[in-house]
């Protein structure tokens, strides 16, 4: 098993009056060739968006979209006529398809940051899509909770669906000094959303650090003294 540690002030950084964007991989004019994905996640931007802008409206095809917001809110509008309000507790996914065009804006009085994610379909030219759904009640066992998965084994469980049969994104709020298990698969990504955690065998993690586990054993993650918000994607390739 290989361990790759990536802390949050190592990222490519787009930086403008309305936009703070953090790039785990290469991504727009940023490419570096030794970091074009992981597994099947190919995006996994951490973002904060200024109050009243936004991303106006354009275009993606064949990808699967995953938001996830860590405070404040994202409106979302689309070119198949779906729209909707995204916080904290509620997971969204896009199926771009055979082709989609939408905007994400920030209408309110505060920033919001979220995490969003681009993940390749295991078909393309599907027809778009759009899926979300309420998780704060099973985010509150404190147990790594399937919100976006196309696994197998997630079938039952997953809050939404995503159309790629080899990955599966989870996430846990834990209180101080609570653990999890991460699993065991060909590639697990871990993300610090909120707070920190120690990783068994890297030590200790902070917000928007990030680890790259190839081979995982499934290793234990604990919270820190403030408790800590983790996104764990699970891939089989």
């Amino acid at each position: 098993m290989s361990i790759d540690v990536r802390r949050a002030g190592e990222r490519f950084r787009t930086s403008t009056d309305w936009l703070d964007s953090r790039h785990s991989f290469s991504f727009g004019p940023y490419y570096d060739p030794a970091n074009v994905g992981f597994g099947v996640l190919m995006v996994h931007n951490d973002e904060v968006v200024a109050p009243g802008t936004g991303f106006g409206t354009h275009p993606h095809q064949d990808l699967e979209i995953v938001t996830w917001v860590v405070r404040g809110a994202l409106v979302h509008q689309d070119s198949e006529g779906h729209s909707g309000v995204v916080y904290p507790g509620l997971a969204q996914r896009m199926s771009a398809g055979s082709g989609i065009r939408h905007s994400e804006k920030n209408d309110a009085g505060e920033p919001v940051r979220y995490v969003q994610m681009w993940v390749r379909p295991d078909e393309l030219d599907l027809t778009p899509s759009y899926q979300q759904a309420e998780v704060d009640v099973s985010l509150a066992t404190g147990e790594l909770v399937p919100i976006a998965s196309g696994l197998p084994e997630h079938a039952r469980d997953t809050a939404i669906r995503i159309n790629q049969r080899a990955a599966g994104l989870s996430v846990a709020r834990l209180v101080p000094g609570a653990w999890v298990q991460l699993p065991a698969a060909p590639y697990v990504h871990l993300f610090v959303a909120v707070g920190s955690v120690a990783l068994e065998g890297a030590g200790d993690l902070g917000t928007a650090d990030a680890v790259r586990l190839t081979n995982s054993e499934g290793r234990r993650v604990t919270a820190g003294a403030d408790g800590a918000e983790i996104l764990v994607w699970e891939m089989r390739s």
